[in-house]
């Protein structure tokens, strides 16, 4: 059972197992052919514990070093607000979201926060903010650890669309990741949906969301239609008014 640590070499092979539904065989290659071209190395990342972030992979793009926040811009392009100290940073609440300078589409995100301790407020008023991918797609950052709320708003849910398989939450103050694959969405010239976006994501080790596909961008009380999108936009962090901590966030394109 994953506690404290998770193994990057696990995680890896839940995600295989996670998104293999969407592999095909390449036909023009025959069993066990020598000549097929043999994957890049790549050197693995370390595991992160209570104390420390683990090492990104080696092919890894980082998001935050832990000294400061170059690498993220507010909502409008000016400088980032938050607060950074100690290695990681905070959510400075009613400045607004966080979007990365560069712009990702399919990828694997790694993501480690923390929620306030002691803990504050109840149901969705407890250690709120989200991560989305391109901008558009809230995996819920929340504090569910032995706290209430509606199911497709608790920790790991796919806002408004998916609840999460389990509830994997750690108390507030420990830090806690989220492995997520992500592949986004494809349109035709004439922006007609031609692929929705799927989502896997492990809580803290745990697979809670399982290749879903997403009904479209995210919404409150609303379930958006599609509409077209280039293949990458910046990620974004939620400022939900709680002062969430944030560290050890890379990203792999795919």
């Amino acid at each position: 059972m994953l506690t404290i640590k998770y193994l990057p070499h696990i995680t890896l092979l839940l995600f295989a197992a996670a998104t293999v539904c969407t592999a095909q065989v390449d036909p023009k290659w025959e069993i066990h052919d020598r000549n097929r071209p043999v994957p890049p190395v790549v050197t693995p990342g370390t595991a992160s514990t209570q104390e420390a972030p683990g090492k990104a992979p080696s092919d890894a793009v980082s998001l935050f070093d832990g000294k400061d926040l170059s690498k993220w811009v507010q909502k409008d392009g000016s400088p980032a607000k938050w607060k950074v100290e100690n290695g990681y940073f905070e959510v400075v609440p009613k400045t607004g979201e966080l979007h990365t300078k560069d712009s990702f589409g399919d990828c694997q995100l790694h993501v480690e926060f923390a929620e306030p301790n002691p803990p504050k407020g109840e149901d969705q008023d407890r250690g709120n903010s989200g991560v989305f991918l391109m901008g558009l797609y809230e995996i819920q950052v929340l504090d569910s650890y032995e706290s209430k709320t509606y199911a497709d708003g608790q920790a790991g849910a796919v806002y408004g669309q998916y609840p999460p398989l389990m509830n994997a939450s750690r108390p507030p103050g420990q830090w806690q990741t989220y492995d997520i694959v992500f592949h986004g969405p494809r349109f035709d010239a004439a922006g007609k949906l031609t692929r929705p976006a799927h989502l896997t994501v492990l809580h803290n080790g745990v697979l809670i969301q399982d290749n879903v596909e997403l009904t479209g961008p995210t919404g409150h009380h609303v379930r958006p239609a599609y509409t077209s999108t280039p293949e990458k936009l910046p990620l974004a962090l939620q400022d939900h008014n709680h002062p969430v901590h944030y560290r050890n966030i890379w990203v792999r394109n795919l």
